[in-house]
């Protein structure tokens, strides 16, 4: 087990680097920062100077050297338009996105467990089509879409929710349906193709035969035997959550790292971008390697290899 979670530790180490090198290219093509910083009307002498003390006027392998040397002391700098550290700042957004991340989840398994265990169970029925037609039609919505219709209808024809922001759990609900309803979707279909193959084998048919009650078969022995996916999948989702809400958070403007990240890129915060991106793709590692984790001490057949 040490070995496996070491072994896997360290090829998180290359796929780190190759983010930090594409994040700094993309920024360092994205524009001159000091076009930013300074007026208008700032004279040369003005602009080279800020430029030689950003260090803007080296060659570009020693701005990524310096650029890897900060990160590892997290230090990406300040922000041009918050005027703070730009790490401090990701870090105190982050905590929203968790939030809004996690309750996401929790609507979207409240919806596809029982929807999938429903319409494995109705097989061929007009109840698994509705559920499953259900299923394909709440994946292809755009959640831009699905989250402005949602204001519309419950935050300004029947004044139910907020309209944006934070600070109360009813803030957080509208957002959390727009995202959790195409990750509901997808777990929906996957509970149900999981129910269908463990519903088909022997000990199934073991147990029915034995007089256990249908309830029983479905709930203690298929839907237990069904966890490894849908634990896979859901893990993989969170982390998709953290780095996949910028539209919903947008629009909901919902204080969290994804609305954090278009503002800076709106700003051409290049600092702010920089953080941001490297804290979303190391929680995505991160979280990758923590499900992977749970998936071998779930199924102690899958070796550590």
């Amino acid at each position: 087990m040490k070995k496996y979670i070491f072994k896997r530790l360290l090829e998180v180490i290359p796929v780190l680097f190759i983010i930090t090198f594409v994040v700094f290219l993309l920024m360092y093509h994205a524009g001159d920062p000091v076009a930013i910083m300074l007026p208008e009307d700032a004279s040369p002498e003005d602009r080279e100077v800020l430029r030689e003390s950003l260090g803007l006027n080296e060659p570009f392998f020693i701005q990524y050297v310096d650029f890897i040397k900060h990160i590892v002391t997290g230090n990406f700098g300040e922000s041009i338009h918050y005027k703070t550290d730009a790490f401090q700042l990701v870090l105190e957004r982050l905590p929203n996105s968790f939030q809004l991340a996690g309750m996401a989840m929790l609507v979207a398994l409240m919806i596809a467990i029982p929807l999938g265990i429903w319409s494995a169970n109705k097989r061929n029925s007009f109840t698994d089509l509705f559920i499953t037609g259900t299923s394909v039609l709440g994946k292809a919505m755009p959640n831009f879409w699905l989250g402005i219709m949602l204001i519309l209808f419950f935050a300004v024809t029947i004044p139910i929710f907020p309209v944006s922001g934070s600070g109360t759990v009813m803030h957080m609900i509208l957002p959390a349906i727009t995202l959790g309803t195409s990750i509901a979707a997808e777990i929906t279909r996957l509970v149900r193709s999981s129910m269908l193959d463990t519903l088909g084998q022997d000990y199934i048919r073991t147990a029915t035969s034995k007089g256990a009650s249908n309830q029983k078969v479905v709930f203690y022995h298929a839907f237990r035997n069904t966890l490894i996916p849908v634990l896979t999948i859901t893990t993989l989702q969170l982390s998709m959550l953290v780095s996949g809400s910028i539209i919903t958070e947008q629009v909901f403007q919902w204080p969290g790292i994804g609305l954090l990240l278009v503002q800076a890129v709106n700003f051409r915060d290049m600092a702010v971008v920089q953080a941001a991106v490297f804290v979303i793709a190391f929680l995505v590692i991160i979280i990758n390697l923590i499900t992977d984790i749970i998936y071998v001490i779930v199924d102690p057949r899958i070796k550590y290899s």
